[in-house]
């Protein structure tokens, strides 16, 4: 039997104790990403309250589940205002709710971290009956575990969790030697789309730099930090992450953050954000100050599929929405989503709701599928 405790501020935990249960490097599961939203106001009066759940014995740490209380469902990326619009129109209240995502960023990885020298097994168990008995004690409406990886979901199902299924879109790495093999395995109307695309880029006189941690400066932040804000006002939205936050961890992540500019006239023009682990490329954000043709695919998407390939990862990560990223090659993914509505009336019916869903989800994901560029094999 393990004993757990909830903790609301991560430098309470040394990044060590945290990075030894990190053993497969998710930049967004590191201690250097999740306290630096806390420490640099990302998640100030943004409704994420940490809560975070860990297991510890003679001073070491077996366990921890990044956890949040939340009080709308902004920054999850698995929508449920349909839920607690149901639970308003009853006359009850949805939130607060516990959620285990990593804010702002809709990216898979574990969300039961456990030190592999230990019974993992029992402590994952551990730490989900802790989230559900936290979720009772407090009253909180549910609990909801998003886009944990496979081995977690072993646990989550046999715990009664409700499953989720709703979709992004990878980029899969078939050992391509560079990025005119990716486009020779397209058929030729996509792959000569692609191609007048870049060349369009490349005459416009646009420059492209790719720059790891280390190598960005103060002012490439401050602008890329411009292009960033840019993009939430103009879709009316909240920039959520701070400008010191991004040069935290471009000091503390330096080889897993990239940065891609686009400079014309000596100034940038746009930029977007990624981060890596040893087996992934994940595209988070981007920006600009003026709008070009095709840039926003070449700073995104072909920029990030060729550094894919360079590094030789197995995958690029492109996140939620666009179904154009169907005609660059990227493949619909089916992410899947732990629930665990606490009041029984409501949870017999989003389970009746999610027997409907699925099926449409895994239908839509399918005839996404079929409309992929890759030539016939």
């Amino acid at each position: 039997m393990f004993n757990w405790r909830v903790v609301d501020d991560l430098d309470t935990i040394t990044p060590a104790q945290w990075q030894a249960l990190n053993t497969q490097g998710n930049p967004f599961l590191s201690h250097a990403f999740l306290s630096g939203l806390e420490r640099f106001n990302c998640l100030k009066n943004q409704n994420w309250h940490p809560s975070h759940i860990i297991i510890e014995e003679d001073n070491k740490l077996l366990g921890c589940m990044p956890l949040y209380v939340k009080e709308d469902s902004y920054g999850e990326f698995v929508f449920d205002w349909a839920w607690a619009d149901a639970y308003h129109q009853a006359g009850r209240y949805y939130y607060p709710k516990l959620v285990s995502a990593i804010p702002f960023t809709p990216v898979g990885g574990t969300r039961l971290l456990v030190n592999k020298s230990h019974n993992t097994e029992a402590i994952k168990k551990t730490l989900l009956n802790a989230a559900l008995s936290l979720m009772d004690e407090k009253l909180y409406s549910s609990l909801h575990i998003l886009f944990p990886e496979k081995q977690d979901m072993d646990v989550l199902t046999e715990s009664a969790g409700l499953k989720r299924v709703t979709i992004q879109y990878h980029w899969l790495n078939k050992d391509y030697r560079d990025f005119q093999d990716f486009t020779d395995a397209l058929t030729s109307k996509k792959r000569k789309k692609i191609i007048k695309e870049r060349r369009e880029i490349q005459s416009s006189g646009i420059e492209i730099e790719r720059l790891n941690g280390n190598d960005i400066s103060n002012t490439q932040w401050h602008i890329f930090y411009q292009f960033y804000c840019q993009t939430f006002h103009r879709k009316s939205g909240v920039p959520r992450l701070t400008l010191d936050f991004f040069k935290h961890i471009s000091k503390t992540l330096p080889e897993q953050t990239l940065l891609v500019m686009a400079k014309k006239d000596e100034a940038y023009i746009a930029g977007a954000f990624a981060m890596s682990d040893s087996n992934t490329l994940y595209g988070r954000h981007w920006g600009c100050n003026q709008y070009v043709p095709n840039l926003h695919f070449e700073l995104c998407y072909y920029q990030t599929i060729e550094y894919t390939i360079e590094k030789q990862l197995r995958r690029l990560d492109a996140g939620v929405q666009g179904e154009h990223k169907l005609a660059r090659g990227f493949h619909p993914i089916a992410m899947p989503s732990s629930h665990w509505i606490r009041e029984e009336d409501f949870r017999n019916a989003i389970a009746q709701y999610l027997d409907r869903e699925t099926p449409i989800m895994q239908e839509h994901i399918e005839m996404l599928g079929s409309h992929l560029p890759f030539k016939l094999e």
